[in-house]
């Protein structure tokens, strides 16, 4: 049998779960402990009720919360894209045609700089908290770059997004169909034995609806779940084309319509925002505010990407998201965790609870609120992963 560790003396737990402590949605206990066995908890409550276990840690009166679920990010690519940063920071907007520079840069990339660039990224999000994270292909755009990427991100998490239709590749930039039915065709077969979801980039300068319709469509076909990049740029039909497909998730929606809020509000669509893309864009902040109030289900994440939100940083994503989107730190929290595995259709993550993984960060701070209150602090002391503590 495998051992059980106590983790007590927690100032206050968040376990996303409202039968729970203070009954809100973080479920938030006081003066709590958690009981992990194995991978998985198997106790929450308040430390004077723990069970008795083969091992303890002290929290020292510091706060615990579920690792963090970063359901949107872009972590296979080569290349850097400083120039254009900086560029656009001295005034040229953002466009989805520099993408293409990093297409160029990861074609000629090996797959060990690839799974090397992967690696680092992802030890630099754990240190930050982030136990879950979903990554995608979309920087190689013929069948064997896509298929390699997605080879490459597989042996590293079961949450692998195949992005082909991120945009048409530049050799058939002047006939999109072309590379619509490649996409649809010859990548999506080689792709798809490698990837649990479809993405596409509904964007003017990317898809247009019709050609995002059949790209998804075509993948739930080969048994790849939908999720897009919707209404980023622009006003358009990304968010109505996710609820009418059942998409995991709408991500970006930062133009949106009354009509579109209420699609995401009478639907199991995630509103996955990102507003580090907005940051790094000086581009308008999404109304996290409007979606909460009319019933949308959100979810916060880091689009970590070299172009437009080069951040793996979750708890930075927090504080821009109480800052500048309306959300209140827990609203925030709450959608960087549970709200990322929702984006996910996962109920295993982003909770603390019986029967969850044991996935946590331990903040060296007593309250969760600290996320936003001190930005920029390093304030993650301890994460474990599947209840083996990694920092």
């Amino acid at each position: 049998m495998s051992s059980s560790t106590v983790i007590t003396n927690i100032a206050a737990l968040v376990t996303n779960d409202p039968s729970l402590g203070d009954h809100s949605p973080l479920g938030l206990v006081r003066d709590a402990a958690v009981v992990v066995e194995g991978d998985r908890v198997v106790w929450t409550g308040e430390s004077s009720k723990a069970p008795a276990t083969d091992n303890r840690v002290d929290a020292d009166g510091r706060a615990v919360l579920p690792g963090f679920v970063d359901s949107h990010s872009h972590l296979l690519f080569a290349g850097d894209r400083t120039e254009e940063f900086n560029a656009r920071m001295s005034g040229r907007p953002y466009s989805a045609g520099g993408i293409r520079t990093t297409v160029a840069a990861t074609r000629a990339a090996s797959d060990a700089e690839l799974e090397a660039g992967l690696t680092r990224y992802l030890a630099e999000a754990l240190r930050q908290g982030t136990t879950t994270f979903e990554t995608k292909s979309g920087y190689g755009l013929t069948t064997a770059d896509e298929s390699r990427a997605l080879r490459v991100a597989a042996r590293h998490t079961d949450e692998v997004t195949f992005l082909g239709a991120h945009i048409v590749a530049p050799e058939l930039a002047d006939d999109p169909a072309a590379y619509v039915d490649l996409v649809t065709g010859e990548m999506l077969d080689a792709c798809a034995p490698h990837a649990r979801w479809i993405d596409v980039f509904c964007e003017k300068g990317a898809f247009d609806g019709d050609q995002a319709r059949a790209i998804l469509t075509a993948g739930k076909a080969r048994g790849l779940h939908p999720r897009i990049h919707a209404n980023q740029l622009s006003y358009g039909p990304g968010v109505r084309l996710a609820v009418e497909l059942d998409a995991a998730s709408a991500d970006h929606c930062t133009h949106l319509t009354d009509a579109d809020v209420d699609a995401l509000a009478n639907s199991r669509t995630v509103a996955t925002l990102l507003p580090g893309a907005e940051f790094s864009t000086r581009a308008q902040w999404p109304d996290a505010r409007r979606l909460i109030d009319a019933g949308a289900t959100v979810a916060l994440s880091t689009d970590c990407n070299p172009g437009s939100s080069f951040t793996s940083s979750v708890p930075f994503c927090v504080a821009l998201a109480v800052r500048d989107m309306g959300m209140t730190p827990d609203e925030a929290v709450w959608s960087a965790t549970a709200g990322g595995a929702a984006a996910l259709r996962r109920e295993d993550v982003g909770r603390l609870v019986p029967g969850a993984y044991a996935d946590l960060t331990l903040l060296d701070a007593p309250s969760h609120v600290h996320l936003a209150y001190r930005p920029g602090v390093p304030l993650v002391a301890g994460v474990w992963r599947r209840g083996v503590r990694k920092v």
